[in-house]
């Protein structure tokens, strides 16, 4: 077996499990050391002869899936995302596509907390002109007592709702499939998507990225949100309408903005950056030891049960 692996987090290590399940599996590894996604001819080149790859946040086209000439089986993801992956392709080349459900969950949930955390006090702006030599005395707000809203209620918008819980929050939660009897067990009250904007003091996004879902965060959702709420998306870059976003925080509508993904990755230069209510993170939701093995041994044992013909239960069905 010829397997391609592309995660940027997931370096060559002889002692990860992950790494020794994959070294006997595989007779040829090819790696990606760009340190970054790769684009399209990148894939094309590295895929040629692969019969599977441990996937990160390359783009897998129809040219790119096409290009392999029916010889690539699996695409395994090193996370749950399929918005990078033409899944109409992948099914028409008979590709089967896996995740790893929940592998990232808890690191992903932390990391939201921090963003609201860091933008509530101020956190980047006083940590700054403390360095400098300044001693700023800035008001910031609490996140106690406060209302959070969760838009998306699957692994990660579960584990920061046990998180909110601890800071004594009331909890909306929206998502088009919400589990009833978990939210009424959990202290979690359902709520329509613009009710929960209107009502809540941060609104943390945990969706996938669909044709349905970009933008779902439009100019006229944060207009109707809560004068002074807090956006929060560690999620998928197109969920939120950057442009809108700015122009609301410079009005002072919104409080604050946290993002962890990008319509563009990476950003560039973007108008936000000049925000001190604005804290940026570079897609690293998903970057803790912890998180990081958990997808690495899923995506591979994923990668594995399907090259071996045997039954995979995180296989990307409907497609």
């Amino acid at each position: 077996m010829k397997i391609l692996v592309t995660p940027t987090s997931f370096k060559p290590d002889g002692d990860s499990p992950a790494w020794k399940a994959l070294g006997t599996f595989a007779e040829e590894l090819v790696l990606n050391r760009t340190g970054r996604p790769l684009a399209g001819e990148e894939l094309v080149d590295r895929l040629a002869g692969c019969d599977g790859v441990v996937a990160g946040l390359d783009e897998y086209t129809d040219a790119v899936i096409r290009a392999c000439g029916g010889r690539l089986k699996v695409i395994s993801r090193y996370g749950v995302g399929t918005d990078r992956i033409d899944l109409a392709a992948a099914k028409e080349h008979g590709v089967v596509v896996c995740v790893t459900p929940g592998a990232n969950s808890q690191a992903v949930a932390d990391l939201a907390f921090g963003l609201m955390l860091a933008i509530a006090r101020r956190l980047p702006l006083l940590d700054r002109t403390t360095k400098a030599g300044e001693w700023v005395r800035s008001v910031g707000g609490e996140l106690y007592g406060k209302t959070i809203g969760i838009v998306g209620l699957g692994a990660v918008g579960k584990n920061v709702a046990a998180r909110a819980r601890g800071f004594s929050m009331k909890i909306l939660a929206y998502d088009p499939y919400l589990d009833a009897s978990y939210a009424a067990a959990n202290g979690i009250e359902p709520a329509a998507f613009d009710g929960l904007v209107r009502a809540s003091d941060f609104i943390s996004l945990h969706l996938p990225l669909t044709p349905e879902t970009w933008h779902i965060m439009s100019r006229d959702a944060m207009r109707a949100a809560k004068p002074g709420a807090v956006i929060i998306n560690t999620a998928r870059g197109g969920l939120v309408d950057e442009a809108a976003a700015y122009e609301l925080l410079v009005s002072g509508h919104l409080g604050g903005l946290g993002l962890d993904a990008y319509e563009t990755e990476p950003p560039g230069h973007s108008p936000l950056f000049a925000l001190d209510n604005v804290v940026l993170t570079p897609h690293t939701g998903a970057h803790t030891a912890e998180a990081t093995a958990n997808m690495a041994i899923g995506a591979v044992r994923n990668l594995i049960d399907v090259l071996s013909g045997r039954p995979c239960p995180n296989i990307v069905r409907g497609i």
